[in-house]
């Protein structure tokens, strides 16, 4: 493995092209970084600390030759979900606002009959996307509204948004700031559900979520109801009325879905809804690095571990799904197990789509006994509870009907099928493509997951010790394996095992803060996300267990655990996501949701309890009346942290960040250890040698490597011109990448004096990003391409 990367490469939009110097030129550099390790902060003590969202954490850099930098963390708070930043129809109105079919915001009249809007206090996910021509957007989720204006519940009951925003970054600091704002326009996709967590995929497009499904049984035994008796447990009528304004439109399997929003070159955003992807209670969707294996967090109580495998990269249109079945290993640790797939079915969307549009009733689907009968599976699963009948279930699946239930009762099919259904408040998830590892949040290691010691249940896969503040796990990615039915499964990234990594510390009685779990330990994780860079898990809690919710960094190497960010009492950590790079700068987008909830009941005697309550009133945020959007800032760019000794490449100098990148990762070296020589024109052999560190090639020596995978036209070494460095680097995409790089012939002044065997490669590179012109808008296909040239495309390149 590298040296630790650097934090970021900025885009400096000056002309392009790359390389490196042979081992024979290079001396060893004489400081690079040893390590970066945050230091984390003490959990809040006053009520003025109680009621803020802030951090004092920071990042450490510490050098080979002993010498360390520090850099202090801050939050940034880019809105309140109360703030008026939305402009529809000439209308002005709250970014936490939810519009209905026709993008009117919806208005609630319970408390004194007159229209005043619902309003979010609960932001979730944050997807702050690559940029797109030059700018910065992020995308946000608005959960659901806690209350009405009457105090009562608006949970699910109110249909809930995104919202998109455009960011202003300034470019010496990084910060953010809100140019404006809309709301993502759900009407193609029957309105938006309950939005929990949500991921970036690596083409650049946002995946959301629909959690908490409306139970399909319920809403059929209510339908039978006489009218006036008639009850809504699932709430998908006041949805469905306040969302079309006629409720005869509800229909509970249009929700429980994945929704992926589309921005374009000119900011305006899309959505489609991935009904082949399965149903369920999301939590959040996450893609492996093929571009077509997803795992998904289902949460709830006795809910299932399932994989999506899409039949074409960046196309999650159709699929394979499967349900994991458990297999116990160890308790050690939050405990351990095997995983086995259980394929449910392949579909396309427009073919669950059909099977919604139809209106058809989970009777259509299985058919049911009150007992257990002959041809009949018991299941116990989530959306089950809390019904108008048995929580175990009696089914069988009506012929023909296979489809339909794999894919709109995926969990009720799993589980009938062999698959795992007793995960319990399964949340976020994160990815580590380095280590081939997905870490996964139990938040509440309990009911489903203890041993079922009266004999209730119809499995008992999983039989772990109890331990309500949770557990975060880490799955292990594996080629070659088979599904239930021995078939191969056609993907590289399959979940083999779990264990667990961080977990938590139940306390037997409250300390003085109210906290029922260790203060200095995770308790009850949600959001997670991971940096490759730092090789850390950032871990976000919603946790009634702390009286303050926290945001950690737990350093897979070290083993450290550090609090990075203390939100408001009562309040959840949410919207969690490392950010590496958006032009030159890295973030923690964090949010945070319900402020002040529940606080007034817990047992608190270190300070006042009535002066906090009235201290957390009192502030910005109030007692659930508005949430917050924003990030952790302060994480050092490349030029802060770099270490490098050049005297003649400067911190100003343009080349910089791309330098520094690739000598802190051992792909570029100097010529001596203070002397870079940037302008020196870099030769054939030493920019294949930088290409195959930088893409980790073996052989029999560097050049070798490169002659072995292609890299290079001749064994003949000599000055290196821009058009063949160009076609060098290409075939180094597309080895790395596997994405071809064929295109049309590119549009230079000086177009005509590219050599027909370049002109594809050229092209492809301007298309990619990787290479431009000079300020004539000359490419320069004959002149010699320069070291810190070549240290651009190269660091460009490896960020694909």
């Amino acid at each position: 493995m590298k040296t630790a990367k650097l934090l970021m490469a900025a885009a400096v939009t000056t002309s392009i092209v790359a390389p490196a110097v042979t081992p024979v030129e290079a001396a060893a550099p004489e400081t690079s970084i040893k390590s970066m390790s945050f230091t984390g902060m003490e959990a809040p003590k006053t009520i003025d600390e109680m009621v803020q969202v802030y951090s004092n954490a920071s990042l450490t850099i510490t050098y080979t030759d002993g010498a360390t930098k520090n850099f202090p963390l801050s939050y940034k708070e880019l809105y309140k979900t109360e703030d008026q930043l939305i402009n529809q129809g000439g209308e002005k109105f709250a970014a936490g606002t939810p519009v209905d079919v026709n993008g009117k915001p919806i208005s609630d009249t319970s408390a004194t009959g007159q229209a005043i809007h619902y309003l979010s206090d609960a932001p979730d996910a944050n997807s702050l996307l690559r940029p797109i021509n030059g700018e910065l957007y992020l995308v946000s989720h608005l959960e659901y509204a806690t209350q009405d204006q009457a105090g009562d519940s608006a949970w699910r009951r109110v249909p809930a948004s995104m919202t998109l925003t455009k960011l202003y970054q300034n470019k010496k600091t990084g910060e953010l700031k809100v140019m404006d704002a809309s709301k993502v326009d759900f009407s193609d996709a029957d309105g938006l559900w309950v939005p929990c967590n949500g991921s970036l995929t690596p083409w650049n497009t946002h995946l959301g979520s629909e959690e908490y499904e409306p139970d399909a049984r319920q809403f059929e035994l209510e339908e039978a109801m006489p009218a006036d008796q008639r009850t809504d447990k699932t709430h998908t009528r006041e949805f469905t009325k306040l969302y079309f304004g006629d409720d005869q439109e509800a229909n509970p399997y249009r929700y429980g879905f994945i929704p992926e929003v589309i921005v374009d070159e000119k900011g305006e955003s899309h959505v489609v809804k991935h009904y082949s992807t399965g149903r369920r209670s999301n939590e959040v969707m996450l893609m492996m690095p093929d571009n077509r294996t997803a795992f998904f967090g289902d949460d709830g109580d006795y809910t299932m571990l399932f994989m999506y495998v899409a039949d074409k990269e960046k196309d999650l249109s159709a699929g394979t799904l499967y349900a994991a079945k458990f297999d116990q290993i160890g308790t050690a640790n939050g405990g351990s197990g095997d995983l086995s797939w259980i394929k449910l079915g392949h579909s396309t969307d427009d073919e669950i789509k059909a099977l919604v549009d139809q209106n058809l009733k989970f009777s259509d689907i299985f058919e049911t006994a009150d007992a257990p009968k002959e041809g009949f599976t018991a299941v116990k699963q989530y959306s089950s509870g809390g019904g108008d009948y048995d929580r175990v279930e009696y089914l069988k699946v009506k012929p023909g009907m296979e489809k339909a239930a794999a894919f709109l009762e995926s969990r009720r099919y799993g589980a009938m099928l062999g698959a795992t259904s007793e995960f319990n408040k399964m949340e976020g998830l994160a990815l580590n493509a380095q280590d081939k590892k997905v870490y996964m949040a139990i938040a509440d290691q309990s009911r489903g997951m203890e041993k079922d010691t009266k004999g209730e249940d119809p499995t008992d896969h999983i039989q772990l010790p109890k331990m309500k503040s949770g557990a975060t796990y880490e799955l292990v990615l594996t080629a070659g394996q088979k599904d239930q039915s021995g078939a191969t499964i056609a993907s590289p990234y399959v979940a083999a095992s779990m264990n667990g990594l961080v977990i938590g510390e139940d306390l037997k009685e409250a300390d003085a803060y109210g906290n029922t779990a260790n203060v200095d330990k995770v308790a009850n994780p949600d959001n997670l996300s991971y940096s490759e860079e730092l090789r850390t898990v950032f871990i976000g809690e919603d946790s009634g267990m702390h009286t303050n919710n926290y945001v950690w960094a737990y350093e897979l190497d070290s083993k450290k655990l550090s609090r990075i960010l203390s939100v408001p009492a009562g309040a959840e950590a949410t919207g969690l996501q490392y950010v590496d790079d958006r032009n030159g700068f890295s973030y923690i987008m964090s949010n945070f949701q319900h402020p002040g909830d529940e606080v007034a009941d817990r047992a608190i005697t270190a300070v006042d309890k009535d002066q906090l309550v009235n201290a957390l009133q009192d502030s910005p945020y109030g007692i659930l009346k508005t949430g917050a959007v924003g990030y952790i800032h302060g994480l050092p760019t490349a030029k802060e942290v770099s270490p490098m000794n050049f005297k003649d490449v400067a911190a100003s100098h343009w080349a910089h960040v791309y330098i520094a990148d690739l000598y802190n990762q051992n792909i570029l070296k100097g010529v001596s250890a203070d002397q870079f020589l940037p302008n020196r024109p870099i030769t054939r052999h030493q920019f294949a040698a930088v290409l195959v560190r930088g893409l980790d090639l073996s052989g029999k020596n560097e050049v070798q490597a490169a002659i072995d995978n292609g890299l290079v036209k001749t064994n003949k070494d000599g000055v290196l011109s821009r058009q063949e460095a160009t076609w060098m680097l290409m075939n180094a995409f597309k080895l790395k990448t596997g994405e071809d790089t064929n295109s049309s012939t590119p549009h230079f002044k000086d177009a005509k004096q590219i050599d027909k065997e370049y002109q594809s490669a050229v092209a492809a590179g301007v298309e990619m990003g990787l290479i431009s012109g000079d300020k004539n808008g000359k490419f320069n296909p004959k002149q010699p391409l320069t070291r810190a040239e070549a240290a651009k495309v190269v660091s460009l390149m490896l960020q694909k």
